[in-house]
Order: structure tokens, then sequence, then C-alpha cells
């Protein structure tokens, strides 16, 4: 049976990454009570993170400035827990916090046959407006650090070049 996790006081809340450019695993991390949990997510789920817990943010007053957290660096060893499949956030105004949802993905064997044990992890973190401006920050400037963008396709380009659909196959640099 999978883990589930429920974080009411989190000392500390990020994303990170591990590995090359191109390679890189994505991982949302969370400190709490002597412990630390990480999740491994995709690229894509912590670039949509970003930008709307961002847009959340904006309709609601800035935090100061020294209650927004600076360390942000994910804590070795990571090792994930599960994969996240879904996350989902709301607003809390009376408690003041973003609720963050993440649900484990199930796995299935070769034929399709769900792994038992997978896709019942649930994860449930309380986050305050500075943790979650830094995370803001911190999602822009790891999504941003990864390979640049072919200007003509949009997909990504390995130090080697791509081959671009918008060329009809043709390798691009």
């Amino acid at each position: 049976m999978s883990n589930s996790f429920e974080f009411r006081a989190l000392e500390r809340f990020t994303a990170g990454t591990v590995g090359p450019a191109g390679q890189r695993v994505f991982y949302l991390q969370a400190h709490a009570d002597g412990r630390v949990v990480s999740l491994r997510l995709e690229k894509s789920q912590v670039s949509a993170l970003g930008e709307y817990l961002g847009r959340l943010l904006a309709d609601l007053p800035t935090p100061p400035r020294d209650e927004v957290p600076t360390e942000l660096e994910l804590a070795e060893p990571v090792l994930a827990e599960w994969t996240v499949g879904e996350l989902g956030v709301v607003w809390d105004d009376d408690a003041d916090r973003f609720i963050l949802r993440a649900t484990e993905v199930e796995t299935a064997d070769e034929d399709g046959t769900p792994l038992p044990g997978t896709g019942d992890g649930v994860a449930v973190f309380l986050l305050t407006r500075p943790q979650v401006e830094a995370f803001v920050v911190r999602a822009a400037s790891l999504v941003s650090s990864g390979r640049p963008a072919c200007p003509l396709c949009g997909r990504p380009i390995d130090p080697e070049g791509h081959v671009c659909v918008k060329t009809n196959g043709h390798r691009a640099h």
C-alpha cells in the first residue's frame, strides 16, 4: 500500500531537479516534523502548478519579504515516495493557507493491469503565502533553466540539436 501524507505546518516546501538538462527528474519536497517527503512529477506539472499558484497569489496581499523562504534546494538524498498523477489547489481564506493535494499515479504492467498498491497515495500540504511565493519563483526558475526551446516547433533542443517537425524532419540546431 502506498504512503499518504498530510502536513499542516511545513518547515519547507520546494521543487527541484536531479540530473542533467534533458534528463532531469522533477520533485516536490516537503519538510515537516523532522521528516522529508519527496514526490516525483513532470516538468509540465511543476510549470502548471507554479503558474496557477502565481495567479492565485496575485489576488492576495503580498507577504512580508522577511517571511519568504530562501532555502529552496532539495535535501539529499532525494528518494521519491511515489509519482504524482494529479494536483489540486484550493485557498482557505479562514486559515490563510493554500491546500495542495497531490494524488499518486496508478502504475500498470505491460498488459495494462494496475499494479497493486499504486494509485492510492495522497499527499496534502497546507502552505503559507510566503511558502507559495517562494515556490512560484523557484518553479519558474527550474522550468526556464532546462534545454532551450526550438523557435520553430517549441520542442526542447538537445546539445546535438533535434529533428524539427517544422523543417520536414531536418536536424535543427
